[in-house]
């Protein structure tokens, strides 16, 4: 049940290829009372998770449709912040996998030339560079910085990162089946967010790769990078991006042998942790994963440029 092989080719998230490892312990005052501002309750209750799409790559494991009950939850209405993961930094001390190893993945077009140049790349997907100095504050290498994108979602940050950071928050990361059901604003068995057409009467809905992959973003949707948080129009729960902008992680290890049931948590251990919602860089000739049902994993040390969270927490937590 744990055995599926890790989605391939890794256009989504390149992986730093490392096993995964417990997290570290957070002391007791370094962590923050729950509080569910920013976050909205969501009913829960039974709804057909994932899709039988000819869209999909069946390696993924969308299908097959299966319902699934879950219990009330909270849900953050925006992916974490820049602002807000440099509060929780300066707070604990945390030091990010991604400044452990001492470089994380950029798309070679953010890059100068020399830096480019100079950053090894994986062979099957050369338009990531892996760059020294790299992390999330850092997101483009040395001599970038968040100081204007404090609103937009924090990148470079490994599932364990995002972790450590909902464990001080007082909450945690959001299943895969509570991430879907938030994801598809109630509406059942819909493609996006917000309907079947990715584009509704013309009007961009989500930051995605628009043009030619991987060579000419056209940025028509108003974003070649990263966008704030809140932007574009929230889903029927009120919730902001959940297709393109950055991927998100999820609690559950990754698997393809899929159950139904109530409140399902997938496997209990596993080689990589399952990641949602696509991201600046999906774009429908490579990796048309913005779709609600799609779904991807990285190992729990991995970190990139497109890969964020939000957290969810517990009613009454």
């Amino acid at each position: 049940m744990t055995d599926a092989p890790i989605p391939s080719p890794h256009c989504c998230m390149p992986s730093t290829g490392r096993p995964p490892k417990p997290l570290r312990p957070l002391p007791q005052e370094a962590r923050r009372r729950p509080a569910s501002d920013g976050t909205v309750l969501l009913p829960g209750g039974e709804f057909l998770m994932g899709a039988e799409d000819s869209e999909g790559f069946p390696a993924d494991g969308e299908g097959p449709v299966r319902p699934v009950r879950l219990s009330p939850f909270r849900m953050d209405v925006c992916a974490v912040t820049n602002d807000r993961f440099a509060e929780f930094v300066a707070e604990t001390g945390h030091v990010t996998d991604a400044e452990r190893l001492g470089w994380s993945y950029v798309f070679a077009a953010f890059l100068p030339g020399i830096l480019r140049r100079d950053s090894p790349r994986p062979e099957a997907t050369p338009w990531w560079c892996a760059v020294s100095g790299a992390a999330w504050n850092l997101p483009e290498g040395p001599g970038s910085s968040v100081a204007d994108r404090g609103n937009h979602p924090v990148t470079h940050v490994s599932w364990n990162d995002a972790s450590a950071y909902a464990r001080w928050a007082g909450k945690r990361l959001p299943t895969e089946a509570e991430w879907e059901y938030a994801a598809r604003g109630g509406l059942e068995q819909a493609r996006y967010p917000w309907g079947d057409e990715l584009n509704p009467g013309g009007e961009y809905r989500c930051n995605i790769f628009r043009g030619t992959f991987p060579t000419k973003n056209t940025a028509a949707d108003g974003y070649r990078g990263t966008a704030p948080v809140d932007a574009f129009s929230p889903n029927g729960h009120g919730l902001y991006n959940m297709a393109g902008n950055v991927w998100e992680w999820c609690a559950d290890w990754w698997t393809t042998d899929h159950l139904a049931g109530a409140d399902p948590t997938g496997p209990a251990t596993g080689t990589a942790k399952v990641i949602r919602g696509g991201s600046h860089m999906c774009h429908a000739s490579y990796c048309n994963r913005y779709r609600v049902a799609a779904r991807s994993a990285n190992t729990a040390d991995s970190s990139s440029g497109h890969t964020g969270f939000r957290c969810a927490q517990d009613v009454g937590g």
